[in-house]
């Protein structure tokens, strides 16, 4: 009789593809529920695999909840790269605040997992967490579409990238109050678009005129 191969059970995975399922896994529950929807105990019953099997790949739960961070970030800054390079009578700044804006309504769950967590502010500089944040902050400064003068890009991006998340925190808490301005959020990032840009251009004005004159 002709010896048959075993096949191999649906629910196993080749070394390295458990972690990347358990990624994915974890970026669906997150969607739904943040980072306190992401349990160990319950991706591995989910994907069919022995509870300590994912401990091959995360030592422990902040190292999944970090793994799964950075893959988040990786997402956002193909996002907004994407809304960057689309030809546009819109500037880059804006393409990308809009960008980042819409992110955060619509996957809620993942933005709070990337900016209401402790996640990140526990990563260690150089790890994937941490390089993964610094790609994306990165493209709000080339989206300022300004030389570097004296870090005053990196100051301006700072200032619209906490306008955004306070932005996106407020609409997802019911506390957004653009109504009584009569303006939409989109309205509102427009307005922080247009002064972060007048104010990096008046700010490396005053800075080459300083220069200019020896002070």
């Amino acid at each position: 009789m002709r010896s048959q191969l075993a096949r191999k059970p649906e629910n196993t995975y080749h070394h390295g593809d458990l972690r990347d399922a358990l990624i994915k896994a974890a970026l669906r529950e997150a969607e739904q529920g943040g980072a306190e929807a992401i349990s160990i105990k319950a991706l591995a019953k989910q994907l069919g695999v022995s509870q300590p099997a994912p401990y091959r790949h995360f030592a422990d739960r902040e190292a999944l909840l970090a793994a799964v961070t950075a893959e988040a970030f990786r997402q956002l800054s193909g996002i907004l790269r994407a809304a960057m390079a689309k030809p546009s009578k819109r500037s880059k700044l804006s393409r990308l605040a809009q960008a980042t804006l819409d992110f955060g309504l619509r996957r809620n769950g993942i933005y709070r997992l990337m900016f209401a967590s402790r996640t990140v502010s526990c990563a260690a500089i150089g790890s994937e967490l941490h390089e993964a944040t610094r790609e994306t902050f990165a493209l709000v400064i080339e989206a300022l579409e300004a030389p570097a003068v004296d870090y005053l890009r990196e100051r301006q991006a700072l200032k619209i990238w906490a306008a955004l998340h306070g932005v996106v925190m407020l609409a997802e808490q019911g506390l957004f109050t653009g109504e009584a301005a009569h303006a939409t959020r989109e309205d509102l990032v427009e307005d922080f678009v247009g002064e972060t840009k007048a104010a990096l251009a008046a700010a490396i004005k005053g800075a080459r005129r300083r220069k200019k004159a020896g002070v």
